[in-house]
């Protein structure tokens, strides 16, 4: 799957279309989710074009991959997700087709604030 720099998370990046960030740095950009499926339902993008989890891991600098996880913990400690402030999380990726991922720009939904249930459903 190519980068579309069309998509929603490039438009939000690009200032194009507004959303509710909960916080940001140099290499990542953290905002709440338009239909939550958790009390607290975060997502987490890099401000690079990447497409997915493993297009990340493969091709971001160490910079990009760590402000993008210190990203994250900052996310779970400000929601009170993380272990020592709170009863913990779930952060989930979707990629390509088989991952039912929705838009191609890689990005790390962090729920929680209630238990999750199972991984996944029957088939």
């Amino acid at each position: 799957m190519a980068y579309d720099d069309s998509n929603i998370f490039a438009r939000i990046l690009r200032g194009e279309i507004p959303n509710d960030t909960v916080a940001q740095n140099d290499h990542a950009l953290a905002f709440r989710d338009i239909n939550p499926k958790a009390p607290s339902h975060v997502l987490v993008i890099p401000r690079g074009a990447y497409v997915s989890f493993d297009d990340f891991a493969a091709n971001a600098s160490e910079a990009e991959i760590a402000g993008f996880m210190r990203l994250c913990a900052e996310v779970c400690a400000m929601e009170g997700l993380s272990l020592d402030r709170g009863e913990g999380f779930r952060a989930i990726t979707n990629a390509g087709s088989h991952g039912v991922q929705e838009v191609p720009h890689f990005h790390l939904h962090i729920l929680g604030g209630a238990v999750m249930g199972p991984m996944l459903g029957a088939r």
